[in-house]
């Protein structure tokens, strides 16, 4: 039986739960069309798949949108995708000018700007001060506890900020505004020496966002702290580092070795081209959290014991793998596939299937497997994160 999925040109095609094998059988309905064609992998899962997974797919378009003067901003944490504990995303947007006020987390925020510039401000427990602007590309990273802000500056800015708590929600933090509407005035009064009449005009709970106007150059905000700046910047330029390129990608590593303010979470962005994947992998050191930025792909996630699933995924969605899961992450698309995989951990660090075997002795691999030379002669022991190789007949063709 011929598969009635296949690709037919038309791009209004009805697509059908009915695999290659004639397994399945069509849905008439009530169905959501669109949906189902944003996730053929789920409508058709490989034949390889087998069991059941929780869920490891959100899109922010499915989140709540926290509107203000000043910008807006949705969240993902484990009320969203249960399985995701390790780690929770924020996506963000302020107006020129709209700021992300004065505030501190118990949790670290880790940040990538995806477009537009941002100004970052923070003091620490030492009273060294950091003020840095940040543009597309970069990254900030703020300890747990430490007081910071974020300004949009001439044409705002959008960006993904990354928790190490899957609890956290930024809708629930620790602001200025919101301390000061629930500190009476005369303890006000008493804490910096001002009449109480100074504080006739404070916010009466939290401001979250608000709209102000586009700051000067950073000369002329510059603060001169009697104890200087923060040693260790809380900005890394992640663009700006050379990418590790193989064939049909790149990627670039930011984690404490090159990024030393960055103690709690690791990150890696991926390029994969059309055609390319992310290789058959795992991470010994914790879950990953994903963001994807452009393209579309999909996953498998090998969970043991005979059980895999597939998901797809697309720009603005989150994708979650737990603990030492195999996977590998396939651009489906004709564009490059750009996503962010980031860990509640100082390193990055992940174990290569290819590596692996090529660095065993081969007559264990081979019997392991059944393989032969064709295989086993073809093994790299170098790593490549990215993969991309002439398409390889199939002995039926």
């Amino acid at each position: 039986m011929s598969d009635p999925n296949r690709k037919t040109g038309n791009p209004y095609a009805v697509p059908q739960p009915i695999n290659s094998l004639g397994e399945g059988a069509p849905d008439y309905g009530p169905r959501d069309v669109m949906r189902d064609r944003e996730n053929p992998n789920m409508l058709v899962p490989p034949v390889t798949d087998s069991g059941l997974l929780p869920n490891m797919k959100m899109s922010f378009s499915d989140t709540h949108m926290q509107l203000d003067h000043g910008g807006w901003s949705r969240e993902i944490t484990v009320r969203d995708l249960p399985i995701a504990t390790t780690l929770a995303g924020v996506n963000m947007c302020l107006t020129p000018g709209g700021v992300r006020e004065l505030h501190w987390h118990q949790q670290a925020e880790w940040s990538y700007m995806i477009w537009g510039n941002a100004r970052i401000t923070s003091v620490d427990q030492n009273g060294r001060n950091f003020i840095a602007d940040v543009g597309p590309g970069d990254l900030w990273y703020f300890p747990p506890g430490l007081p910071h802000s974020i300004q949009g500056l001439a044409d705002g800015c959008e960006f993904l900020l990354v928790f190490d708590d899957g609890n956290f929600s930024d809708l629930n933090t620790l602001s200025i505004s919101d301390w000061f509407a629930h500190t009476p005035k005369d303890v006000l009064s008493a804490n910096f020496g001002v009449p109480e009449g100074a504080f006739d005009a404070i916010p009466t709970g939290q401001v979250y966002i608000y709209q102000d106007r586009v700051p000067g150059s950073l000369e002329s905000q510059a603060v001169q702290s009697p104890y200087g700046t923060i040693p260790l910047s809380f900005k890394h330029r992640l663009l700006a580092q050379p990418p590790l390129k193989t064939p049909g990608g790149s990627v670039r590593i930011a984690d404490s070795s090159n990024f030393p303010a960055s103690k709690t979470i690791a990150a890696a962005l991926v390029e994969i081209e059309p055609g390319a994947m992310r290789e058959l992998h795992w991470h010994p050191n914790n879950d990953e959290w994903q963001y994807y930025l452009t393209g579309c792909g999909r996953m498998t996630v090998f969970a043991g014991n005979g059980v895999a699933r597939t998901f797809d995924y697309r720009a603005g969605d989150v994708g979650y793998v737990p603990f030492a899961f195999g996977h590998y992450i396939q651009n489906t698309g004709t564009q490059t596939l750009r996503f962010l995989e980031m860990f509640k951990s100082d390193r990055f660090v992940d174990v290569s299937l290819n590596q692996w075997m090529a660095l065993t002795p081969r007559e264990l691999v081979g019997s392991n497997l059944n393989v032969g030379p064709e295989l086993l002669d073809a093994l790299r022991k170098v790593k490549w994160p990215v993969v991309k190789y002439p398409r390889q007949a199939s002995s039926s063709e």
